[in-house]
């Protein structure tokens, strides 16, 4: 069978959210962060030598990487869902989603989140990464314009994929001048496959 290996805070979520929108059949094993460091514990590297979540498991297949789990969970579980065919006029600009989100745009995200922690060391990089911030919330909030969903006219992977940039924007309170992107969290969020997703993995927050 499928399992997640679910940790707490942890772009996991995403993957969790994904099943319970395919209504695949899965299991949760659940892993807790240290409550000092908020480090993965070590257990996670007995299941990948990464220690890092999200990782699946589905018989001999392991994998680590959130694209390639939700690329993965969709070609086998979707049934034609949730994406579309390789032959479509969009399946470039999906693709190009599922890998945008954590390889160009999560990263002024996490340096945020890092450097931040500086304090005032941080100050001489600060400018840079708020104009990189800038750059990629905007890239998006206009995708979104006029849009319910970021691909075709129905939720898809890339929604799933892209959902954890927008989380980590409102951590930061970077959302107010992106009111496409904001209310485009805001319909996640309200979708009820999402709500049990929290349901089942246990509410989640992502510090400073």
């Amino acid at each position: 069978m499928l399992t997640l290996h679910h940790l707490n805070d942890s772009r996991s979520q995403r993957i969790l959210w994904l099943l319970e929108e395919l209504g695949t059949l899965y299991e949760m094993k659940r892993y807790q962060r240290d409550a000092r460091t908020r480090l993965a514990p070590p257990e996670l590297e007995a299941v990948h030598p990464l220690g890092k979540s999200p990782v699946i498991t589905d018989g001999d297949v392991r994998i680590a990487e959130s694209a390639a789990i939700v690329d993965y969970i969709i070609r086998r579980y979707g049934q034609g869902r949730m994406m579309p065919g390789t032959d479509a006029p969009d399946f470039e600009i999906y693709n190009e989603w599922l890998h945008y989100a954590e390889g160009s745009a999560m990263l002024p995200l996490m340096l945020n989140l890092y450097v931040g922690r500086l304090k005032e060391a941080a100050a001489p990089w600060q400018p840079r990464i708020d104009s990189e911030m800038a750059r990629h919330l905007g890239y998006v909030d206009r995708a979104l314009k006029g849009r319910e969903f970021l691909v075709g006219s129905t939720l898809s992977g890339a929604d799933i994929q892209m959902s954890f940039v927008a989380e980590m924007a409102k951590v930061f309170d970077r959302l107010g001048p992106y009111p496409d992107l904001a209310a485009w969290l805001g319909r996640m969020h309200a979708r009820p496959a999402f709500q049990r997703s929290v349901e089942k993995g246990g509410a989640y927050r992502f510090a400073k």
